[in-house]
C-alpha cells in the first residue's frame, strides 16, 4: 500500500506557497519596470481593465486550487486511516473518519448494497465517483482555458487602439500630419503588458492546475485500490457467486471421481477376497481327508474298534 502512504496534495501545496513567494520576490525586484509598464502614461483604462480581469481570474483560480488541495489532503488522511484500520482489523474501520469523505461514502455504499443482498458493481461506483469529482474542477479548468485567450483579446484591443492613433496621425484628405503619437505608444504598451500578464499567469497557473489533476487521479486510484483490496473481497456479487458455484461443481466432480476410484478398489478387493476364500476352502477339504486318513492309521495301530473314541 505504498501508493496510499504518500500525501501528494501536501507536497503540491508546499510548492504553491514557495512559487508564490518566489513570484512575489520577482515582482518586488522589478517593481520599477512594472510600475512604468502598467501604471504610468496610461491614456485609456483598457490596460487596467484587461490586466485586472486576468489577475482577478488568476487569483480566484489559485484560491480554488488551494482549497481543493486542502480538501484532497483531508481525503488522503482519511484514506490512510481507513487502510490502517482495515489492516489492523480493530473495531470500526470508519472510526475517526468524517462521513463526508470519499472513502466513508464508498464504504457505506458497499455495506448498503450488501445489506440488501444486491450485487456490487465496482465499475459503476468508480465511474460515479470520477464524475462527481470532475465537476469540482470546472472553474479551475475554465480559468486555465480563458487566461491565454484574455491575453490575446488584450493584444487585439490594444493594437486596435494603436491603429486608431496611427490613423489620426495622418489626415488622408490633405496629407497633413496631426493627432497624438502617444495613443500609438499607449496601444503598443498595453498590448505588451496584457500579453506578458496573460503568459506569466497562464504558465504559473497551468502548472498547478495539472498538478491538481494529478492529485485527484492519485486519490481516486488509492480509493479504488482500497475498495478492491478491503471491500470487494467481502461482498457476494453475481460474479463471485458464479465463481463459488463453479468451484463447488469442480469439488463435487473431484469427490465423485474419488468415490468411483474407491468403489473400483473395493470391487477389486472383494474379488481378491473371494479368490482367497475359494483357495482356503479347497485346502480345508484336503486337510479333512488327511485327518481321516490319520485317524484310520491310528485306529489300526492301536487296534481300536471302528466306532470307538479316538
Amino acid at each position: 500500500m505504498h501508493d496510499l502512504e504518500r500525501a501528494m496534495s501536501r507536497r503540491i501545496l508546499l510548492r504553491l506557497v514557495v512559487a508564490l513567494l518566489i513570484l512575489a520576490g520577482i515582482v518586488l525586484a522589478t517593481r520599477d519596470f512594472i510600475v512604468q509598464l502598467y501604471l504610468q502614461n496610461q491614456l485609456t483604462s483598457v490596460g487596467w481593465v484587461i490586466n485586472g480581469v486576468i489577475l482577478a481570474l488568476f487569483l480566484l483560480g489559485l484560491l480554488r486550487i488551494a482549497w481543493l488541495l486542502l480538501r484532497y489532503a483531508r481525503e488522503e488522511s482519511a484514506l490512510q486511516r481507513y487502510v490502517a484500520h482495515m489492516e489492523d482489523g480493530s473495531g470500526d474501520p470508519l472510526h475517526g473518519i468524517s462521513i463526508n469523505t470519499l472513502i466513508a461514502r464508498r464504504h457505506e455504499a458497499v455495506m448498503a448494497l450488501r445489506a440488501r443482498h444486491a450485487p456490487v458493481n465496482h465499475s459503476a461506483l468508480a465511474a460515479a465517483t470520477v464524475a462527481g469529482e470532475s465537476t469540482r474542477l470546472s472553474f479551475p479548468r475554465f480559468v486555465n482555458n480563458v487566461l491565454i485567450l484574455l491575453g490575446v483579446l488584450g493584444t487585439i484591443v490594444s493594437l486596435s487602439i494603436a491603429l486608431l492613433g496611427a490613423s489620426n496621425l495622418v489626415d488622408f484628405s490633405s496629407g497633413a500630419l496631426g493627432g497624438d503619437m502617444g495613443l500609438v505608444i499607449h496601444g503598443m504598451s498595453t498590448a505588451m503588458s496584457t500579453t506578458i500578464t496573460a503568459i506569466v499567469c497562464y504558465l504559473f497557473y497551468g502548472y498547478f492546475y495539472l498538478k491538481l489533476t494529478d492529485v485527484q487521479t492519485h486519490l481516486l486510484a488509492g480509493l479504488e485500490q482500497a475498495t478492491t483490496l478491503y471491500l470487494m473481497p467481502e461482498t457476494d456479487d453475481e460474479s463471485s457467486i458464479v465463481q463459488r458455484v463453479g468451484e463447488l461443481v469442480r469439488s463435487l466432480a473431484e469427490a465423485a471421481r474419488q468415490m468411483e476410484l474407491a468403489e473400483r478398489h473395493h470391487g477389486e478387493s472383494a474379488a481378491q477376497l473371494h479368490d482367497i476364500v475359494s483357495r482356503l476352502g479347497s485346502r480345508v477339504e484336503g486337510l479333512d481327508d488327511e485327518l481321516r486318513e490319520i485317524k484310520g492309521i491310528l485306529r489300526e495301530g492301536f487296534r481300536l474298534p471302528e466306532g470307538g473314541q479316538g
